[in-house]
C-alpha cells in the first residue's frame, strides 16, 4: 500500500528553461516551433576533413551570472545546463535564497561528455605538441559535470546526479527526478539534459555510422536521409503538488506517467517491442487509456529505421486511436541534441497543452506509407491538447516515455 501511495504523489512542472539552435530561452524556442522555423544550417566550426556540413549550432552564448572561478572549470555542455537551469528556476518564481537546499536537487542527462574539452586536449597534445593539457579537462569533460555544476551554481544540496542513456538521457533524468520526489527525498528537482556534439571528434564518430543527413532533417518524409546533430540544453523545475501549491507556484502542467524499457536486442538497431513496451508502461503509470492521449512528440530522428519502427510501435499500442493522434518531430527544427532532446521536447509538450497548438514536422515533402500517422506536416496546427506523450528511444534499446497532462 505504501508503494501505491508513493506512486500517486502528484508531480508538477513549475518552470522551464532552454537553449538550442532555435532559441535562447524556453519562450523563444516555443515561438520558433510555432513558426516552423529551422535552426539547422551550415556548420561554422573547424570541419577539417569532415563530410558533415550541417548542424544545429547555437553560436555565441552569454555566461553572465556564472562565477568566473566556476566558469573556467566548465565545458560548454555544463554552461548550457546552468543557463537553462537558472532560467527554469526564475520562471518557477524561485531563487537560491528561497529554497531549502537540503530538499532540492538536480538530475541532468548527457549522452556524450564535454567533447570540447576532449577535443581541446587532443589538439594541445597532437597538433601543438604541448606536454600537458588544461588542468580542468576532467571536470570539464565528465558526463556528470552538468549536474554537479547546476548544483554548485544554485546551491543544491539534495539529490544531485548525472544520467547517461544516449538519446533517452533527458527523459531518464526527468523520470529519475520524478522518483526522487515521489520517494520523499526532495521537494524540488531541476531535471533535464544537455549536450554539445558539434565538435570534430563527435561528428567524426557519427559520420562513421552513416546516419547523418546531407542537407536537412525530414522526419517521417519518404525522402528522409538521416539525422542532424545539434547543441542544446533544457531544464524543468519539478515539484510535488503539495509543495508547489503551498507556495503559490505557477503550475504549467503535471507529469503523470513515466514508462521505461529496454530492447535487449541490438546496440544500434531498434526493435518494435521495446518502444511499444515503454509507451504501454507510461500509460499504465499515468492511469491513462489510449483514447486520452491527444499529442505525441515523437523521437522522430529522420532515419529510415527509427521513424518506421516508431510508427509501428505507436500503432501497436494505440490501435484505431492512432488515427486521431497528432504527432510531430520538433527535431526537424532544432536538430538532434542527443541527451538534451527530451528536455527541449518537453518544452514543446507543455506548451502544446497550455496554448492548444501542435508544433509541426518541417521539411516534410513526400508521404511514406510506412509512416502513415498524422505527423502535422510543415505548419503548426491548433488543437486542444489535454495529454501529451514525449518519446525517447536510444541506441542500446534504452527507451523512456513521459506523459504530461493539463492541470
Amino acid at each position: 500500500m505504501a508503494n501505491q501511495d508513493m506512486s500517486r504523489t502528484r508531480i508538477v512542472i513549475t518552470g522551464l528553461g532552454g537553449i538550442c539552435s532555435i532559441g535562447s530561452s524556453a519562450a523563444s524556442i516555443w515561438q520558433a516551433m510555432c513558426e516552423g522555423r529551422s535552426g539547422i544550417g551550415p556548420l561554422t566550426i573547424d570541419r577539417r576533413d569532415l563530410k558533415a556540413t550541417i548542424g544545429g549550432e547555437i553560436g555565441a552564448i552569454s555566461d553572465e551570472g556564472i562565477d568566473p572561478r566556476q566558469r573556467i572549470t566548465m565545458g560548454k555542455f555544463s554552461v548550457l545546463a546552468v543557463l537553462a537551469a537558472r532560467e527554469a528556476l526564475a520562471a518557477a518564481g524561485l531563487d537560491s535564497g528561497s529554497i531549502d537546499p537540503a530538499r532540492a536537487g538536480a538530475s541532468v542527462g548527457a549522452a556524450v561528455w564535454g567533447s570540447d574539452a576532449v577535443d581541446d586536449s587532443y589538439r594541445d597534445v597532437f597538433l601543438e605538441g604541448k606536454k600537458r593539457v588544461n588542468i580542468f579537462t576532467v571536470p570539464r569533460a565528465m558526463p556528470s559535470a552538468p549536474a554537479a555544476q547546476v548544483g554548485i551554481s544554485l546551491g543544491l544540496r539534495g539529490p544531485v546526479f548525472g544520467v547517461t542513456s544516449a538519446c533517452s538521457s533527458a527523459n531518464h533524468a526527468i523520470s529519475a527526478a520524478v522518483d526522487q520526489l515521489r520517494l520523499g527525498r526532495a521537494d524540488i528537482m531541476l531535471a533535464g539534459g544537455t549536450d554539445t556534439p558539434l565538435n570534430y571528434g563527435i561528428l567524426k564518430a557519427w559520420e562513421a555510422l552513416r546516419v547523418l543527413a546531407r542537407d536537412a532533417c525530414r522526419p517521417f518524409s519518404a525522402d528522409r536521409d538521416g539525422l542532424v546533430l545539434a547543441d542544446g540544453a533544457g531544464m524543468a523545475v519539478l515539484e510535488t503538488w503539495e509543495h508547489a501549491t503551498r507556495r503559490g507556484a505557477p503550475i504549467l502542467a503535471e507529469i503523470v506517467g513515466c514508462g521505461l524499457s529496454a530492447d535487449a536486442g541490438d546496440i544500434v538497431s531498434p526493435t518494435l517491442e521495446g518502444p511499444a513496451s515503454a509507451i504501454r508502461a507510461c500509460l499504465r503509470d499515468a492511469r491513462l487509456s489510449t483514447a486520452d492521449v491527444d499529442y505525441i512528440n515523437a523521437h522522430g530522428t529522420a532515419t529510415k529505421a527509427n521513424d518506421r519502427i516508431e510508427t509501428e510501435a505507436i500503432r501497436a499500442v494505440f490501435g484505431s486511436d492512432a488515427d486521431r493522434l497528432s504527432l510531430s518531430s520538433t527535431k526537424s527544427m532544432h536538430g538532434h541534441c542527443l541527451g538534451a532532446s527530451g528536455a527541449i521536447e518537453l518544452i514543446a509538450c507543455v506548451n502544446a497543452i497550455r496554448h492548444g497548438i501542435v508544433p509541426p514536422t518541417i521539411g516534410y515533402t513526400t508521404p511514406d506509407p510506412d509512416c502513415d500517422l498524422d505527423v502535422t506536416p510543415n505548419v503548426a496546427r491548433e488543437r486542444r491538447v489535454d495529454v501529451a506523450l514525449s518519446n525517447a528511444f536510444a541506441f542500446g534499446g534504452l527507451n523512456a516515455v513521459l506523459a504530461i497532462r493539463r492541470v
